[in-house]
């Protein structure tokens, strides 16, 4: 088994589960069991480990927050959840302390120095408030749980929540022929093909938040495998590759807004590093730009590969580097183990070419339903696979190319309208660094093409200009009515342009488009 490494920190991961082992007895005098939640309030950390090992040796369900939540957004989730405890890092407790629900455990783990240099944390503000339970001192004064483990049933992932409140995906715990599905995708989608064990070790980094659906999986399933996996406290380009040089890093997950980050850096310190490690990397979570993943291609070589899914339906369709060069704009063609399909608004299976709804699933792994809500779970499933929300086609070769969320199409005039089609075009504009489109009311047309643009650093370029640029390239009425200049979108961690932040002012009162 592989090393667990955060910072100046080294552990094993038997060690790791040793520790776990103690937290689950833990867990179990505060009464967590079977089909319970504990809630993790944490960055990426030993104790984030510790925690959801334990809970799943309980059969209870580990379930990451989203530490950015303003207090109402934490309260709603850890109402919704009915999480039994809280686990929580020192220097996020004053943010929500009063979003924590009355009766509920509530667990706190110092925070360690490097997640306190990467943030900006105060040496106060790391250590554990007076009158609270400190987590390492707590776990050890239990003995291991010696209880036979039950079969984890995996975490719960609450969605991004990007209209309405975020929903919980909620998964049975997996039969062993569903595990053997899920390790035959993990192989595929995340190079682990061969582990355990493997002759050729694995070293990795963890780049993204792990109460994200994607790192949280790759993380702990790395981890599981007995890769050695590195915790990145907060991603930072020029680190990355510092980690990839000294440690030899072999595998990467990563998010399309990280290769732009790489991008931007210096050739002079691109070039300062050893890559030559790097074997597998896999991105996915949000639209990479096709110049941007040309770009990284030409870098680091024939090494990048990209994968298609969502919380829902896991993991489902999977391209090379080859098969992206070859069709380019693709995000995969179907998994072995997965079904993907897109159809028009009667449900009819549309041919190669077409643009409609896609919808995919995972087969032969747990369902899921949405904790709490499986309405929401059945307005979700369309000819028993699950909708993600996304527009799309397939090519004649059967591979899924993705036009826009189905929630972002413009409906102008009767005309149906794909921002991710303008914001492609927009994106190979000289001077423009990244974009988003969206609609916005309109008298006349009942909704009109807005468009915010990131300028390159010096750029100077108006409205004028993208809208001639724009005319040259595309049909005059996908041209934005208005063009408004931000020195930085707002973004999620997973790198997707959070669009709502944007768009909401213009609908604020009025009836729209959910």
């Amino acid at each position: 088994m592989g090393d667990i490494i955060s910072g100046t920190r080294r552990t094993s991961f038997e060690a790791l589960t040793a520790r776990a082992a103690q937290a689950a007895r833990g867990f179990a005098a505060m009464g967590v069991g079977r089909g319970d939640l504990v809630a993790l309030y944490m960055r990426n950390d030993f104790a984030f480990y510790e925690a959801s090992l334990a809970a799943g040796m309980l059969g209870a369900y580990p379930t990451p927050v989203n530490w950015h939540y303003a207090p109402a957004e934490a309260r709603y989730l850890f109402e919704d959840s009915g999480a039994k405890v809280i686990v929580i890092h020192a220097d996020l407790m004053a943010g929500i302390r009063e979003a924590l629900p009355h009766g509920v455990a509530v667990l706190v783990v110092a925070t360690p120095t490097e997640i306190a240099d990467a943030y900006g944390v105060t040496e106060e503000c790391r250590a554990v408030p007076e009158g609270m339970t400190e987590w390492s001192r707590w776990l050890e004064s239990f003995e291991p749980h010696d209880a036979p483990i039950a079969e984890p049933p995996g975490t719960i992932i609450y969605t991004s929540g990007t209209t309405g409140h975020p929903k919980g995906v909620r998964r049975a715990p997996p039969t062993p022929a569903q595990s053997d599905v899920m390790t035959r995708i993990m192989h595929m989608g995340y190079g682990l093909a061969g582990q355990p064990p493997t002759d050729t070790p694995i070293t990795t980094v963890v780049t993204g938040p792990m109460y994200h659906a994607a790192p949280n999986f790759y993380g702990l399933t790395s981890a599981r495998f007995g890769a050695t996996v590195i915790l990145q406290p907060r991603f930072d380009a020029e680190g990355l590759l510092t980690l990839i040089d000294g440690y030899r890093v072999t595998h990467l997950h990563m998010v399309p807004i990280m290769f732009v980050r790489l991008l931007r850096l210096p050739d002079a310190v691109k070039h300062r590093y050893d890559l030559s490690s790097l074997k597998f990397v896999v991105h996915a979570a949000a639209p990479c730009p096709p110049p941007v993943k040309r770009a990284m291609l030409e870098w680091w070589g024939p090494v990048i590969n990209e994968y298609y899914g969502s919380t829902e339906t896991g993991m489902v369709t999977f391209c090379s580097s080859a098969e992206w060069l070859a069709h380019p704009g693709t995000v995969g063609r179907a998994l072995p183990d997965a079904e993907v399909r897109v159809i028009d608004p009667a449900g009819r299976l549309l041919p190669a070419g077409e643009i409609g709804e896609v919808i995919a699933r995972q087969i032969g792994v747990a369902d899921f339903t949405y904790h709490g809500d499986d309405a929401k779970r059945r307005a979700a499933e369309r000819q028993g696979l699950i909708a993600p929300g996304d527009i799309g086609y397939l090519d004649k070769e059967g591979f899924l190319h993705l036009c826009d969320r189905a929630k972002d199409m413009i409906i102008s005039g009767g005309a149906n309208i794909y921002p991710a089609e303008i914001e492609a075009e927009l994106q190979k504009m000289p001077g423009v660094t990244d974009c988003a489109v969206f609609g916005i009311p309109d008298d006349e047309f009942g909704e009109a093409v807005c468009a915010y643009v990131q300028p390159s650093d010096g750029a100077n370029i108006s409205e004028q200009d993208v809208k001639a640029y724009l005319r040259a390239q595309m049909a005059g009425y996908k041209v934005p009515k208005r063009v408004l200049f931000v020195s930085d979108l707002p973004r999620e961690d997973s790198g997707k342009i959070f669009k709502r932040k944007l768009r909401e002012p213009f609908w604020t009162g009025l009836e729209r488009r959910i």
